[in-house]
């Protein structure tokens, strides 16, 4: 080993094209940058959705909608989907602890349980939520239903 031979590591420099080093180089003049504009100059940055001095689009476009910061967001879940729940663990009463176990909730979820599908069993069943329809056929087979 010489220090005519000496090299860096694999990959600790980065081969860049050197510009603003003189005509010789084939960089120099503009640097690459171009004749006069904002985009020539130095300490230049787009702004985000700028658009060469036309109105934005997003300036352009009218505001619209209405978004409800008290809004709710609840998981449906349907009565077969909690019996087959049900009848899988070999379970009477069916709570978030029992949706989260078998992967139909996350624990952040609020539940209400809809009347979709049919029910054939007793259950106990509590949710944060209940469709007037999930509530009456619950009871119609003499399960409960218990908000949390």
């Amino acid at each position: 080993m010489n220090l005519n031979n000496l090299q860096p590591a694999e990959g600790a420099t980065k081969q860049s094209k050197r510009i603003g080093r003189g005509q010789g180089s084939g960089r120099g003049g503009t640097s690459t940058r171009g004749h006069k504009g904002a985009k020539s100059r130095s300490g230049y940055s787009r702004k985000i959705g700028f658009e060469g001095g036309q109105m934005p689009l997003q300036r352009v476009v009218p505001k619209s909608g209405f978004k409800n910061i008290n809004r709710v967001e609840y998981k449906a879940i349907n009565l077969d989907v909690v019996e087959n729940v049900a009848v899988k663990n070999n379970l009477t009463e069916i709570d978030k602890q029992a949706l989260i176990e078998a992967g139909i909730a996350s624990k952040n979820d609020k539940i209400k349980i809809l009347g979709g599908g049919t029910l054939t069993k007793k259950l106990n069943v509590k949710a944060d939520a209940f469709s007037k329809s999930a509530k009456e056929a619950i009871e119609k087979l003499e399960g409960t239903t218990e908000i949390l």
